[in-house]
């Protein structure tokens, strides 16, 4: 089905599950859902003051039942997996209200749960009446379409490099939408009551999308899935059945500048890079047979065979079986343990096979 222009940026004014039932199947490389908490209030929540908690008390967030709920995540739920392409995946946020039906709802359906994430507050609001621990914590499902999807997006370098070299954990510290960042309505007071921060989508976005993806959320709100998505040069479709919502997302999004396209680059995963034998760097004649490489201190030295092994006296193998063997260690990298002489001293092979990974990469190879 061909693409639609509008869908760069489209708001839908209308029911999720009914508008999700008109787009294409597998048409869509992310799916974002903030859905109803369900939060089962009784009553208003006052502060000790006496005044009272902006609580989630809206028409949209109240049901029946349980079961009444269960029926409206599992009808959302199959059409996402249904518009979500075959190597997409889903994010769902959730309380501790409903975060657990969605999560037997969704693996019900077939999606297989790649992470859970605890989206701790950094200044969450108090438990006013004492009676339990301050909800300061919400929770994140990351998902593939199914089981056996191993497609999916995770730039798992950039969330590295982002986190000042150290792996991303599942654990994210972040502040409330506060200030500047939350809509307001025509009162001056916030327009949506549960509005994400747009830090939290960044790293969402950031981590499990490319530039240029289609990002559906089913429950748009105020719009900020596709304020990030814009400025992050993703496409989305945002479905919101509140008229007032709406017009405050479109003029939100409207204010957004988009990063420019070379900035938004991220850092790339050697995982993703071509796979390259050692033979082919003999073969390329970077090396040839009865070259020497060298362990990094310069005191152990292996030869160079015409089929990309090495030899050490009488004793043969991979490049990293011999570095294996040399350190007398279970494994070796041997990319980066054996090392070939230049004029400028020892350098790891490793140089060698980023040289012939370029190549291979250029537009005349």
């Amino acid at each position: 089905m061909a693409r639609r222009k509008d869908e760069l940026g489209r708001i839908i004014l209308g029911d999720c599950v009914a508008e999700m039932a008109r787009l294409p199947d597998r048409s869509v490389d992310l799916v974002f859902a903030d859905p109803p908490y369900n939060l089962q209030l009784g009553g208003e929540l006052l502060r000790p003051d006496n005044s009272k908690v902006d609580a989630v008390d809206d028409e949209w967030d109240r049901f029946a039942s349980f079961e009444a709920y269960d029926r409206f995540t599992r009808a959302w739920l199959a059409e996402a997996r249904r518009v979500l392409k075959d190597e997409g995946a889903l994010w769902v946020i959730g309380s501790y209200h409903n975060i657990f039906r969605v999560g037997t709802a969704l693996q019900d359906l077939g999606f297989w749960i790649l992470n859970d994430v605890v989206w701790r507050k950094s200044n969450p609001m108090p438990n006013f009446k004492g009676t339990r621990f301050a909800n300061a914590h919400e929770t994140l499902i990351w998902a593939a379409k199914s089981r056996g999807a191993r497609r999916y997006t995770f730039n798992y370098d950039a969330m590295k490099l982002a986190n000042d070299e150290l792996q991303m954990r599942s654990d994210w510290t972040l502040p409330l939408a506060t200030g500047e960042e939350r809509v307001k309505d025509a009162a001056g007071g916030k327009a949506h009551p549960t509005q994400k921060p747009e830090a939290l989508l960044h790293r969402v976005i950031l981590a499990t999308t490319r530039p240029g993806d289609l990002i559906l959320d089913p429950f748009f709100g105020v719009g900020t899935t596709g304020s990030v998505a814009k400025r992050l040069g993703r496409r989305f479709v945002g479905i919101e059945q509140n008229p007032g919502y709406v017009s405050l997302a479109r003029a939100r999004i409207e204010k957004v500048v988009p990063a420019a396209p070379d900035d938004l680059a991220v850092t790339g995963s050697k995982k993703d890079e071509p796979r390259v034998p050692f033979g082919q760097i003999v073969e390329a004649g970077l090396l040839r047979p009865g070259d020497e490489v060298w362990c990094p201190k310069g005191l152990t030295r292996a030869k160079v065979r015409a089929d990309g092994s090495l030899a050490i006296g009488d004793l043969t193998g991979s490049i990293h079986k011999m570095g294996a063997m040399v350190q007398a260690a279970p494994a070796c990298n041997g990319w980066t343990y054996w090392h070939f002489r230049t004029d400028a001293g020892l350098a790891p092979i490793d140089v060698l096979r980023a040289k012939v990974r370029a190549e291979m990469g250029s537009p005349s190879a």
